[in-house]
């Protein structure tokens, strides 16, 4: 008789047991429903322009892991195939095409590849840029064109191309041009590049004035300190010394940080009242003062 109250007692902790289990299996299962109803982007086409650089593929793989369809747009070949791929083996759909971001008759050629492939634009990232730590007086005029030309340029451009085609459309979509923490405040030795995300950073609050009304949503992102191809020169030792003085964090920013408010800048069911913005993910540089 022991042995049979015994048997039936664990069976009554197992039936408690399995029913907490079912409680939280179901409120995860709603929970993720809950976030993926927020920021997923099932059939939604993304185009990253620059996708084949470190901070730009780590966009275009958020997107891609969101449910988007990645469009990897840039000039290196190698890379972008890289991104595309590791996009495909996280179950992902995604492909690359190359182009000159500086040129509208590549972007055109995009635009135009896109609505062959039965899909539309409905999320552009402008993630193209390059820098370079002249001093102010040895800047040359090829390199202020260079760097304007690559930064700012390809932002007009492909605004007004991508632009165009969302407008057509009529069915709204979102813009996130990838502006910098040098965007509002002086930094040195950058000045070209200041230059240019200061003007990133001005075309997209015009913009999302000019384009509210008819749904599509232009906001920026202003990424603090994130090693990439673009500033390894830059950082020099003295230079991360005094960077990380002023980050509150007291390190570099992660690529695959920037997703979750790519994310929430993407989605149109999230943050359909978000247009303006510049959404700073700086580990609190900007907000540092002594």
């Amino acid at each position: 008789m022991a042995r049979i109250k015994a048997s039936k007692k664990r069976t009554t902790e197992q039936v408690e047991a399995d029913e907490q289990q079912a409680a939280k299996d179901k409120r995860a299962k709603a929970s993720a429903q809950f976030v993926h109803g927020l920021f997923g982007l099932d059939g939604l086409t993304a185009v990253v322009i620059g996708g084949e650089g470190v901070l730009g593929g780590a966009i275009a793989e958020g997107l891609a892991n969101a449910g988007a369809h990645a469009v990897v747009a840039g000039i290196n070949q190698e890379n972008g195939d890289a991104c595309v791929e590791r996009i495909s083996q996280a179950g992902g759909t995604a492909e690359f095409f190359k182009l000159d971001a500086t040129k509208r008759e590549d972007l055109e050629a995009l635009v135009k590849h896109i609505s062959e492939s039965k899909r539309r634009c409905d999320i552009l990232v402008n993630a193209a840029g390059i820098n370079a730590a002249t001093p102010f007086l040895e800047i040359s005029d090829d390199e202020w064109d260079r760097i304007l030309n690559v930064n700012l340029r390809s932002v007009r451009l492909a605004c007004q191309v991508f632009g165009k085609a969302m407008l057509d459309a009529g069915n709204g979509g979102s813009i996130i041009n990838i502006a910098s923490a040098s965007s509002e405040t002086p930094l040195s030795r950058v000045f070209t590049y200041s230059v240019t995300k200061a003007g990133v950073l001005n075309l997209t609050r015009n913009l999302a004035r000019e384009w509210a009304e008819q749904g599509i949503r232009v906001n920026a992102l202003s990424p603090g300190f994130f090693p990439a191809e673009q500033n390894r020169k830059v950082l020099t030792p003295d230079r991360v010394d005094s960077i990380m003085k002023h980050t509150p964090m007291n390190r570099f920013g992660e690529p695959q940080e920037l997703v979750s408010a790519v994310l929430m800048m993407a989605s149109p069911k999230s943050n359909t009242f978000l247009t303006g913005a510049n959404i700073a993910v700086d580990g609190g540089f900007t907000g540092m003062t002594i």
